[in-house]
């Protein structure tokens, strides 16, 4: 049990980075099966690393907008890369803050990149 008892508590960044080698180390193994018999460690794991990034590295409010522009800058999109939202001049529209998102264009893009739909709310 002391082997795994230090994952269950984060006290400062060295743990924490530890915490995350593990975690990445169990999700390949684990991926998304349920009946594994890591998926409990992997789910409390989480769990513990969640709190420790609310606590120590707190993300700061933005908008939805503010989100979709930092995925795009990060992946290195263009509105012209977005076509399911509409036209390159659609998605600026969006961008600029002229339209909303709608429902739709929030499921599309937390599909697309992979992050809850609650980011763009």
């Amino acid at each position: 049990m002391h082997i795994i008892q230090p994952l269950f508590s984060i006290r400062d960044e060295d743990e924490y980075d530890k915490a995350i080698a593990t975690l990445n180390a169990l999700i390949d193994e684990v991926g998304t099966d349920e009946q594994h018999p890591l998926y409990e460690l992997l789910d409390t794991l989480g769990t513990v690393i969640h709190a420790y990034e609310e606590k120590h590295h707190p993300i700061p409010e933005c908008s939805g907008v503010e989100v979709l522009k930092l995925l795009m800058e990060e992946h290195q999109l263009e509105p012209a890369d977005l076509p399911n939202l509409g036209s390159p001049d659609f998605v600026l529209e969006i961008l600029t803050g002229k339209r909303d998102m709608t429902i739709t264009h929030i499921r599309t893009l937390a599909k697309r990149f992979q992050v809850s739909p609650t980011v763009f709310v």
